[in-house]
């Protein structure tokens, strides 16, 4: 199981790398006024997956961890696990305007990662108990 939580923990210096990059180029594309590419949507698609990732590892370890020894389900652990998947949900909603011209596009996907980065840490205050 500490494979799964050293993953865990791996992942989200690849999702802080992932974030930085996607919010540097979305707000390069955003200010120039650029064309939403092929580039852009797949470090949106990266991000949401990484996200979708973790999220999963998360879940194995909370539920593995949680029956499998004496420690079952801490009240600072289901709070974590809660934020994180609505962090997840956010992450995807930038789905919601693909349709949308390409400024805009730039502008709410660039919220939708910095929006969910706050839901992380957020989520990460809980494991602080």
């Amino acid at each position: 199981m500490q494979i799964v939580l050293g993953l865990h923990s791996i992942m989200r210096w690849l999702i802080v790398i992932v974030a930085i990059a996607a919010a540097i180029k979305f707000t390069i594309g955003w200010r120039r006024a650029e064309k939403f590419s092929p580039v852009d949507q797949g470090l949106t698609s990266a991000f949401s997956g990484l996200i979708d990732f973790q999220v999963l590892l998360g879940l194995i370890y909370f539920f593995w961890n949680g029956l499998a020894t004496d420690i079952g389900f801490p009240a600072f652990r289901i709070q974590h696990m809660v934020v994180m998947l609505i962090a997840a949900v956010v992450a995807h909603l930038s789905v919601l305007w693909k349709k949308l011209e390409d400024k805009l596009r730039f502008r709410n996907t660039l919220f939708i990662v910095v929006d969910t980065l706050i839901v992380i840490l957020f989520g990460l205050t809980r494991l602080s108990h």
